[in-house]
């Protein structure tokens, strides 16, 4: 068992830190200020060493865990996920009078369900990562208990959450009873032994697992609870939301599709190329008449997921290697967005409304200039990440004969252009209505706005390193 520990070392880390945060809370005195949010770093910091320390040695734990270097890679863009929430955070949380120790302590519990996940190799297993993750993230939503609209979208947030969950254990029951396992591998070797015989039972287990996954991945039609939640939470909790359940959720997504029910892939493709499709096009259109940003981010949001499962149903390396890319420059770009959302709120006024942002180039031109770059990512505009992420999806896809999806895809993206260079033009070429105050930018805001942007452009204009890292990563599925 000793051999099977160093596996779940980094998701320990993160247990440990979230456990010392909750202990600082009850420890302190009323009013007393401790560094919580640095145990967070301290505990993410070890996750990622000991993540790095493991690359390469296909760590095993307990028979339900694998370390390998695709299950790895997610883990460290979930590292990048929580520092950059837990440095964003540090002004919302005094600003906001949130509860400290329960914020950090449920943002870090949420990301140790995520990393369970992506390592995860047995589907019960992944189910209670997807839970621990939900649970937690439920809460986040409505951690500010005055805001109406947090408690109302993270009601709603519950209620479908549960019924997707319901879909999800249901597909792993009906999975064991053909296959008799819930590990992985072995699902994988009885389909493709036997699969045939039992292809009519395996498509309806295939369609509920699925159902689980395309509710985490925000994916039409069961995207519905997206806007609402994303717009009552909290804008750095609605970044985390945004970055570090789809990272997840799709980590885990393309490891059970790609490899356990690989020998169905010729059955499973065409319903998510058909729910792919529909995704980028609902995102898209809707997304265009928001006037709330935050609302129109998670329209943005649901339109990223559709380009993922572009990638996922081009089931070639070039597509897989596409999903992990494209999740590395999506979580920066868009959890920095909602940073700098969330450092030019106040308590007063979250100013996440598109108008607040007119004139902003010129009361505030760092955040305005940070912004146009992570606006211009998200829509795949060169030089930046984003540019070179939709372009591997969308070259995987065409290697892959998907044309229409690829087509889709990039009129999609060029509609979307629209909603993201609208915000543009309000920055840098309207005066403001009204004159707004904003939030100060705190020490480490700006330092996490710093290492975004540097991450967004080298991504952009030296993409080669971490396309090798993620082919060789997507490698160690098979």
């Amino acid at each position: 068992m000793s051999s099977s520990i160093p596996a779940i070392v980094p998701i320990l880390c993160v247990v440990a830190a979230a456990i010392a945060a909750m202990l600082a809370e009850a420890l302190r005195d009323p009013g007393e200020r401790w560094p919580i949010a640095g145990l967070g770093v301290i505990g993410l910091a070890g996750a990622g060493i000991t993540a790095v320390l493991l690359w390469g040695r296909d760590a095993t734990g307990f028979g339900v865990v694998s370390a390998d270097r695709y299950g790895l890679f997610v883990t460290l863009i979930l590292v990048v996920v929580g520092l950059l929430t837990v440095m964003f955070s540090s002004p919302v949380v005094r600003r906001d009078g949130l509860p400290a120790g329960e914020y950090y302590a449920l943002t870090l519990f949420a990301l140790s369900g995520m990393m369970l996940m992506a390592v995860a190799s047995d589907l019960l297993v992944m189910f209670l990562g997807l839970e621990v993750m939900s649970i937690a993230v439920y809460v986040l939503t409505a951690i500010r208990r005055d805001s109406a609209a947090g408690a109302e979208g993270a009601f709603k947030y519950f209620l479908l959450g549960g019924m997707a969950s319901a879909f999800f254990v249901y597909g792993i029951a009906w999975v064991y009873g053909l296959t008799g396992s819930t590990g992985l591998d072995r699902i994988g070797l009885v389909i493709a032994a036997h699969g045939s015989r039992q292809a009519p039972l395996l498509l309806i287990a295939v369609a509920m697992l699925l159902a689980g996954f395309a509710f985490k991945v925000s994916a039409v039609p069961f995207h519905t609870w997206t806007p609402d939640a994303y717009q009552g939470a909290p804008a750095i909790v609605t970044g985390f939301m945004s970055t570090g359940i789809k990272a997840a959720a799709m980590a885990a997504f393309a490891r059970v599709f790609l490899t356990s029910l690989g020998p169905l892939s010729a059955e499973w493709t065409g319903a998510i190329g058909w729910i792919a499709a529909a995704t980028m096009i609902v995102g898209t259109a809707v997304g265009v008449v928001q006037t709330n940003l935050k609302r129109m981010l998670a329209y943005s949001s649901i339109a990223h997921g559709g380009y993922l499962l572009v990638a996922l149903v081009a089931t070639s390396q070039v597509g897989q290697a596409a999903i992990l890319y494209y999740l590395t420059a999506y979580a920066v770009t868009n959890l920095a967005a909602f940073g700098v959302i969330a450092t030019l709120g106040t308590r007063d006024a979250p100013n996440d409304e598109v108008a607040d942002y007119a004139g902003l180039g010129r009361r505030r031109p760092m955040m305005a200039a940070a912004l146009t770059v992570f606006l211009l990512s998200l829509g795949g505009l060169p030089p930046t990440a984003g540019f070179v992420a939709k372009w591997y999806v969308f070259s995987a896809a065409e290697a892959n004969g998907d044309y229409v999806l690829a087509i889709v895809g990039v009129l999609t993206s060029v509609v979307a252009v629209f909603f993201y260079l609208r915000v543009v033009v309000l920055m840098y070429m309207t005066e403001p209505g009204v004159e707004r105050i904003y939030g100060h930018s705190s020490r480490p805001a700006v330092v996490a706005l710093a290492v975004s942007l540097a991450i967004v452009l080298y991504l952009g204009v030296l993409p080669g390193r971490l396309l090798e890292l993620a082919a060789s990563s997507v490698v160690a599925m098979f």
